[in-house]
């Protein structure tokens, strides 16, 4: 009998090859693998064959099994298989309700390790040339949920618009008319913005504007969710960007 252990680890934003390679010799050790829709599944063939394999997703309210239900399989399939991976995606401890699912496990006696991931608060911008700091734009930046555990926009959405610093939205798309309507509120309406889907994949999809202009942005883009957003002067610093209102100064010039 195996011993009963739990891996939690963190997949990265999408890209296969941003996960760590402790994840991957974690994965390839499990007797099974619970994975989350935000994993890319392409590393379930890092896996031994005989492996179990199985989804529980949670997106837009929908699921499979519910978190509870979720900590409860985690234990369970432990003690009878052994080594449980539980593959989530970004960083498992930054909104991935990873901490949750150690401390049940902890209760039952189950060893628990940590593997940490590349969070998409930096990738995602980072896969299409953002920053989240840099030197003369930005000293510092908030990453924040979009929607809190009542489903309400998050209060700490209201410090950040009124803070110059960089200011990185999970889980907020449902919210996005709040949110910049907030951010407007406080003289930031022409703050730059960018809205990033599939951030690191090839399917990468983003658009990018300012507060006043990215809802009609998002429109002609088709983003959806999940998508991070991200708003400060770093985005600024993205090609389109410039092009795009380097354009308008000159026309708004020549009248």
């Amino acid at each position: 009998m195996n011993i009963p252990r739990l891996t939690l680890i963190g997949a990265g934003p999408g890209d296969i090859e941003l996960i760590t390679v402790k994840g991957i010799r974690a994965i390839k050790s499990a007797d099974v693998v619970l994975y989350d829709a935000l994993t890319n599944e392409e590393l379930l063939e890092f896996a031994h064959p005989k492996a179990l394999r199985i989804y529980v997703g949670k997106r837009l309210g929908k699921y499979v099994y519910t978190q509870d239900e979720i900590n409860q399989k985690i234990v369970s399939l432990a003690l009878e298989y052994g080594h449980v991976v539980r593959l989530k995606g970004g960083d498992p401890f930054v909104f991935g309700r990873g901490f949750e699912e150690i401390e049940y496990a902890r209760n039952f006696n189950i060893e628990c390790e940590v593997v940490s991931g590349v969070t998409s608060a930096i990738a995602a911008p980072a896969s299409i040339g953002i920053p989240v700091t840099t030197r003369g734009f930005s000293e510092s930046f908030w990453v924040i949920t979009g929607t809190t555990k009542a489903g309400e926009l998050s209060k700490d959405i209201t410090l950040a618009a009124q803070s110059t610093a960089t200011v990185v939205i999970l889980m907020g798309m449902s919210k996005l008319s709040q949110i910049c309507e907030l951010f407007a509120s406080n003289g930031k309406s022409e703050t730059p913005i960018a809205i990033i889907q599939n951030g690191t994949r090839n399917n990468v999809n983003f658009a990018i504007g300012t507060v006043s202009t990215i809802i009609q942005s998002v429109k002609e883009q088709q983003i959806s969710n999940p998508a991070v957003i991200v708003i400060g002067e770093v985005v600024s610093l993205h090609p389109s960007f410039i092009e795009k209102f380097s354009d308008e100064l000159a026309l708004s010039n020549k009248l």
